[in-house]
């Protein structure tokens, strides 16, 4: 029989269901739902400021089914990651107010970043993948959100 949260749970973003994210020591891992980011160019804001981190959060079937019903979206089709991303896009640099404006705003190289980022972190549930090293034939977990160069 599967356990349902309690309604105080239900919402949290650390509240866990099922069987997953048990670690080594038996214990479960609290959700992850934020993911930190570097943009490999940054958006540059009004005042000529270059911003290069972020934060995205995991996305809810409402963030991808809210864009559909989007004017801009049904006009272009291409328009819809524009949507997707600003509303899991939740900060980049000391900009909070993240809207399709923004994301419009960043560099073709940028965006193409995030996309591919929110692929990532939404498609499995986790940024986990098991890898070995080609030449010893080791495996071990890489962490594909990322961080800086050396950290998994």
């Amino acid at each position: 029989m599967r356990r349902t949260a309690p309604a105080e749970e239900r919402g949290r973003p650390d509240a866990q269901a099922g069987n997953g994210g048990a670690g080594h020591t038996g214990r479960r891992e609290p959700l992850r739902t934020e993911f930190t980011f570097e943009l490999p160019r940054g958006y540059v804001d009004e005042a000529g400021v270059v911003h290069h981190t972020g934060v995205m959060r995991l996305a809810t079937a409402r963030d991808e089914l809210v864009p559909l019903r989007d004017d801009r979206v049904r006009e272009n089709s291409a328009y819809l990651s524009v949507v997707l991303i600003s509303r899991v896009v939740t900060r980049i640099g000391t900009i909070d107010d993240i809207h399709p404006g923004i994301i419009e705003d960043l560099f073709a190289s940028d965006l193409a970043f995030l996309q591919d980022f929110y692929r990532r972190i939404n498609a499995e549930g986790h940024t986990r993948a098991a890898v070995s090293c080609p030449a010893c034939k080791e495996e071990f977990a890489v962490n594909l959100a990322g961080g800086r160069l050396g950290e998994s």
